[in-house]
């Protein structure tokens, strides 16, 4: 299966740099470069595309309303590319429903690897994200009682749900469970189906603010 992307990126040499270095490989063709957000909401539209790699700061529409405007409306998932490695900016992408953030200085194997990940539903942040991410939850001074949303989850799922909160991968998963990895990706999807989530930032996400992990709560 071919993974078609849209890149949008308000510089022509960077969207060039990041189409050749995706178009070169067996399964990945870029369908469209584009130069501003709204332009790659039409080109998400018009192509339907199975990644749209969204630059934060562009003309007209920018990245993080492009993406709100993207998952809204299609099954495209966006990988957010930025210069800047600033908290609002990661927050604002994440709720606005990105599946990756990544800065622009990415090795070009690195951006292969995210693009492939999420495009087969998985979420991918880099490291520095991910920590800053889940800092800003646990730094918080107050947090929700534990929502009734997660009434809908078996002891295991919610146990499930808390570790993702926490940043652990399905491994570290599997071995504070005593499980095997096959059994906490089957947990892990029936989290996101019954949650109704994206991918596991998300989960993230709703594990802090449904007050499942409280503020200041050990990581």
């Amino acid at each position: 299966m071919t993974i078609r992307v849209v890149v949008a990126d308000d510089q022509e040499l960077v969207r060039s740099g990041f189409a050749l270095i995706l178009d070169v490989q067996p399964d990945i063709k870029v369908v469209a470069e584009v130069g501003d957000g709204a332009q790659a909401v039409d080109a998400v539209r018009r192509l339907a595309p199975d990644v749209a790699l969204l630059d934060i700061r562009m003309p007209h529409l920018d990245g993080i309303e492009a993406c709100r405007a993207i998952s809204s409306a299609s099954a495209c998932r966006t990988v957010m590319l930025t210069t800047f490695d600033a908290d609002e900016y990661v927050y604002e992408a994440l709720h606005a429903g990105a599946s990756g953030f990544l800065l622009k200085d990415v090795r070009r194997d690195d951006l292969v690897h995210a693009v492939r990940v999420v495009a087969a539903g998985e979420a991918l942040l880099a490291p520095s994200v991910a920590r800053r991410l889940i800092a800003e939850y646990t730094s918080r001074p107050a947090a929700p009682a534990p929502s009734a949303r997660l009434d809908t989850l078996t002891a295991r799922e919610r146990e499930t749900l808390l570790l993702l909160g926490r940043g652990l991968s399905n491994a570290e998963i599997a071995a504070e469970l005593t499980v095997s990895e096959h059994t906490v990706k089957t947990h892990v999807g029936h989290v996101l189906a019954k949650l109704g989530l994206r991918d596991r930032i998300q989960a993230v996400i709703c594990a802090y603010e449904t007050g499942l992990i409280s503020a200041g709560a050990p990581s």
